[in-house]
């Protein structure tokens, strides 16, 4: 990534309201933020301001975070771009790098976490932590979730769980990495 320098100014990319305006409460402190919830809002936003870090959703509508993150790099050569999604997969994070995305996150990510991925140390390995066994199952489970569009019962029958368990493990939060 190069000479690092302070990220002041932010944008961010979700066509999701909540999550948006989590995310710009805990990066506003101190910092310029601009938010967008389409694709097209954030590459006007970018072409007139002086951006130090773009977080964008990897689905915006029916736009892919993938194509505006190879806008983003090509217009901004120095910007730091992190692509978050609840619904990343090994191909998925290869073509975000491959496209210029300095980080993949998987959702839910704090903008905490966001920022502490671009400010370690030189010197880190950069491997990411082992999940605990609670984290890797719940990513599990939202990924199947995402896979039956959000129905429960389907989601329940592909994990072989019944339905009443699955929903009990949906209202608990999401377990700390």
């Amino acid at each position: 990534m190069g000479e690092r320098r302070s990220i002041r100014t932010v944008l961010l990319v979700d066509d999701d309201q909540q999550i948006l305006a989590a995310w710009k409460r805990s990066a506003g402190r101190g910092r310029t933020v601009f938010d967008a919830s389409d694709a097209a809002a954030a590459r006007k936003i970018a072409a007139h301001e002086d951006l130090d870090l773009a977080v964008v959703d990897l689905r915006l509508g029916n736009e892919s975070g993938i194509e505006l993150i190879r806008d983003l790099r090509k217009a901004h050569s120095d910007l730091k771009l992190a692509l978050c999604s609840g619904y990343v997969s090994v191909t998925t994070a290869v073509n975000a790098m491959r496209a210029g995305a300095d980080t993949v996150l998987f959702k839910p990510v704090s903008f905490t976490e966001i920022l502490r991925r671009f400010e370690q140390s030189a010197d880190d390995t950069g491997l990411e932590p082992t999940p605990t066994l609670a984290r890797a199952e719940w990513e599990h489970i939202m990924r199947v979730l995402a896979d039956c569009n959000g129905n429960v019962t389907l989601a329940a029958e592909r994990l072989d769980i019944a339905r009443s368990t699955l929903q009990r493990r949906l209202r608990k939060l999401a377990p700390s990495i």
